[in-house]
């Protein structure tokens, strides 16, 4: 960890007002390798332990930028506290809060790093060598534009609950391919943001503002149309579930329910998708039933919200009438999916 109280005024942070924001800490130095990037709100229980998970890292040559969003806990002390420790770190302090989406595309644009490391203000990683690892990684090929790995599912105590791994260590992949998987699959395959590295220059457009709960997921995709993935099967980062993350707070929204159909719209008819029609007819048959079923069976959505959606997206009579096929076909679909050889090896 570096000293650089000398590097830095005295007293408390030093504000210096933006459009949108608070710059609390100059830019200094060359530009770096690696940005990595920690959008927080609200996470001051769990920040210490991620920003000494970055400083930790056997790689050097990157910036730390910490993006709070108008945090209401201690989160800006916690801060104050480590950018006098090391001359990496850069804080802004949003002087409103800009939800979600936006403060990730904050950071993304003050990033100065070729590559780009999200680590979410209640997220680790989990080995000392996770960055020099996806930085070999995209040095050794220039045709790869996204690393992801192995990631291990953690509680409030940071106790392992469970280790995800979907694929091979040391699997190349191309990108357009594995966005067929995906969409086959119905699954995000690659991982959350904490779990990946990918090229700045690949992201210029930035998160899609449309999408709340699969954003990262169409991120990917759109920079997965420029190249291939490459997936490292040792655990590199720990991503943590509790009841104050944005996902959970979604649940109950059914405006968050809305980026499946995004995604649908925006990706399954580019010229690269593989899929037969039948199972197209099927994957947007499947959206509107998730969200019958989250009224119906688990009364988690409002039943008439859940209506007029079907209603005007679908039709209630065609909604109904392929309801026996959709019964039909999707067993068969898990079922077939069984029996097909796993992509990973754990």
């Amino acid at each position: 960890m570096r000293n650089s109280a000398s590097s830095w005024s005295e007293g408390s942070l030093d504000k210096q007002e933006g459009k949108n924001n608070v710059v609390v800490t100059p830019i200094k130095g060359k530009s770096p390798k690696v940005s990595v990037l920690i959008p927080t709100y609200d996470y001051a229980r769990y920040l210490s332990q991620t920003i000494e998970s970055v400083l930790a890292q056997e790689f050097d040559d990157m910036e730390i930028l910490i993006v709070d969003d108008c945090s209401r806990d201690n989160t800006k002390e916690i801060l104050e506290k480590y950018r006098r420790l090391d001359d990496r770190i850069r804080v802004i302090l949003n002087s409103s809060n800009l939800g979600m989406v936006n403060n990730w595309n904050l950071a993304l644009s003050e990033a100065r790093g070729e590559y780009i490391k999200y680590l979410f203000g209640d997220d680790l990683l989990a080995a000392e060598d996770a960055i020099g690892q996806m930085v070999a990684a995209l040095d050794s090929d220039p045709s790869i534009v996204l690393v992801a790995s192995a990631r291990n599912i953690i509680d409030t105590q940071s106790r392992v609950l469970r280790v995800l791994s979907n694929f091979r260590d040391g699997t190349i992949m191309d990108g357009k391919e594995i966005i067929n998987i995906c969409m086959k699959r119905q699954k995000n395959l690659i991982g959350e943001p904490s779990t990946v590295m990918f090229r700045k220059k690949h992201s210029a457009r930035g998160f899609n503002v449309q999408y709340r709960q699969i954003v990262d997921l169409e991120m990917w995709f759109h920079i997965l149309e420029f190249g291939n993935i490459l997936y490292i099967g040792k655990v590199l980062s720990s991503f943590r579930v509790h009841l104050e993350q944005q996902t959970e707070k979604n649940k109950s929204d059914i405006i968050a329910y809305t980026d499946t159909l995004l995604l649908l719209n925006d990706y399954l008819n580019k010229p690269y998708i593989k899929h037969i029609y039948f199972f197209r007819k099927y994957l947007l048959y499947d959206y509107y039933y998730s969200l019958w079923k989250l009224y119906k069976k688990r009364g988690v959505l409002d039943r008439n919200a859940v209506m007029e959606i079907i209603k005007g997206g679908y039709g209630l009579g065609k909604f109904f009438l392929f309801y026996p096929v959709y019964k039909i076909y999707k067993p068969y679909l898990k079922l077939k999916r069984r029996v097909v050889r796993p992509l990973s090896s754990s």
